[in-house]
């Protein structure tokens, strides 16, 4: 059997990568230093990923990959990045390292690191005052970078590979080439690193800022940088225990328009920093994205004025729109413990996990461009079957959709789902085999959860809770389904089939 795809570039490549995360691992060793923490956590990572990344990369020289080979190169640099940043949560406690609820367990330390790059945002973290700020820094950081790579890569590959996400990106944002924002893809990317680190610094100087003027007294310089980090990222981890609802009214009001920009179009806010309000308004995915916004924040406010949740209605209104952002962007923080509300708000919200924000953003989900694509064919399936003969092409932004980008579409939406119901069984059984009780509607939550990367569920992986009630063994289950959630399904299944190796 003769192997057709070059893995060896795409090793290399991948091992780039591994190498410059060095750098980012230099961040958290200079607060445990500063703070006075144990340092060898983040110096053997740092090894670690600079002795395997320069070995791999050099494995193939002067790589220039193709179609196939960027099919590996996205699945192991998640698959990597993601391995060596469990590092430091095993040997920050390593005495704790056969406990299998502590951080230090090698399945709890990979899950935690998954959920970081993948930016998931689901916890397997009991006490927070038990871990360092370095490590707790990590965590935010890893985030950041994820919400960073994908960008990148959805831009630069995934906008190539994904099912008709070139074409669609392009017809919605008005651009000839997603790619080509400038003329060169490295001057690409380097816009999106400073349009995402401009947003990024400026949800800091906010944060911070109501600190400065008494809004916000809990709200120090780690807390407004942990917090900008994973809020533009749509990330969601939060070095306190009760994520946002540790925080005052005035830092949930700010959190909400980053949020919201974070899963927006990174194309679009290109434009919009240029000035032209034109775009935005002419995109069918961002009309879409903000009225399901505006439809389930309403809805949810609704029931919660109904039931009498809340004391007051600003109180009401403000947790009704922060947890629906929150959710439909796959931020997956929490400014209230949701798992407590009417069970017509909480189904709202298991809702809301299947929406996400836009292609082009550094959100998760299904995405609202696809689901734009889905409802538009739906309508135009009615029409025809009232008027047989008509020809009525799908249109974006003016622009014809060819059928095979919709069939595309179609399948992606239909085997996201059949992952999320197959997730949800392997959940509901091996709870039922390790003798834990985990409900129907609390195992969808966690499935949905997981898979859609959005990070909090309902029961005991609610908002302000964790995901050590699972089986260790449902736990690696769902390290997988991030990895597969976070690269959008089709790169790892491609893997999978003989024809990718050989043909």
């Amino acid at each position: 059997m003769t192997i057709r795809v070059e893995w060896r570039a795409s090793v290399s490549l991948t091992g780039t990568v591994l190498k410059w995360l060095a750098v980012a691992l230099l961040l958290p060793l200079a607060l445990a230093v500063f703070d006075g923490d144990d340092v060898l956590p983040f110096v053997a990572a740092i090894v670690v990923t600079t002795v395997v990344g320069l070995a791999l990369e050099r494995t193939y020289e002067d790589p220039d990959i193709h179609q196939r080979e960027a099919f590996l190169v996205v699945a192991l640099t998640w698959l990597g990045v993601a391995v060596v940043g469990a590092i430091p949560f095993v040997l920050a406690d390593p005495a704790n390292v056969t406990n299998s609820r502590a951080l230090a367990h090698p399945v709890n330390a990979l899950f935690e690191s998954m959920s970081g790059i993948t930016t998931t945002g689901a916890t397997v973290i009991e006490d927070f005052d038990d871990h360092s700020r370095a490590v707790l820094f990590w965590r935010q950081l890893i985030q950041w970078l994820g919400g960073l790579g994908i960008l990148v890569v959805a831009i630069g590959l995934l906008s190539n590979l994904m099912v008709g996400g070139a074409q669609l990106m392009e017809t919605e944002t008005q651009t000839q080439n997603v790619r080509k924002l400038r003329p060169h893809i490295g001057e690409t990317a380097r816009l999106i690193w400073w349009l995402y680190v401009g947003l990024t610094l400026l949800a800091m100087a906010v944060l911070y800022g109501l600190h400065l003027v008494g809004l916000a007294p809990n709200m120090d310089l780690f807390n407004a940088v942990s917090h900008g980090l994973t809020s533009v990222s749509t990330a969601g981890f939060s070095p306190e225990g009760d994520s946002i609802g540790a925080f005052s009214p005035a830092v949930q009001w700010a959190l909400m328009p980053f949020m919201i920009l974070g899963a927006t179009n990174i194309i679009l806010l290109y434009y919009l920093t240029g000035g032209d309000l034109r775009r935005p308004l002419e995109s069918d995915e961002f009309r879409f994205y903000v009225g399901m916004l505006a439809f389930f924040s309403s809805v949810v406010v609704f029931l919660l004025l109904a039931d009498g949740t809340f004391s007051s209605v600003e109180e009401t209104v403000r947790h009704g729109l922060f947890n629906v952002i929150s959710i439909t962007t796959t931020t997956g923080y929490a400014s209230a413990d949701f798992d407590l509300w009417t069970p017509g708000a909480k189904h709202m919200l298991f809702l809301c996990m299947f929406i996400g924000g836009m292609a082009g953003s550094t959100t998760c989900s299904i995405k609202a461009l696809r689901w734009v694509i889905v409802l538009k064919a739906f309508r135009r399936n009615l029409f025809l079957a009232v008027h047989p003969r008509a020809v009525r092409p799908i249109r974006l932004g003016g622009e014809v959709v060819d059928e095979e980008t919709i069939r595309d579409v179609y399948s992606y939406v239909l085997l996201a789902l059949v992952i999320f119901f197959a997730l949800t069984i392997v959940i509901v059984s091996d709870a039922a085999r390790a003798g834990t009780v985990v409900t129907e509607f609390d195992a969808m939550g966690a499935a949905a959860s997981i898979f859609l990367n959005i990070g909090p569920a309902f029961g005991e992986a609610g908002p302000f809770g964790n995901y050590l009630a699972f089986p260790t063994s449902t736990r690696a289950v769902m390290v997988v389904m991030m990895w597969v959630g976070r690269i959008e399904i089709i790169p790892v299944l491609v893997l999978l089939t003989r024809a990718y190796w050989t043909s």
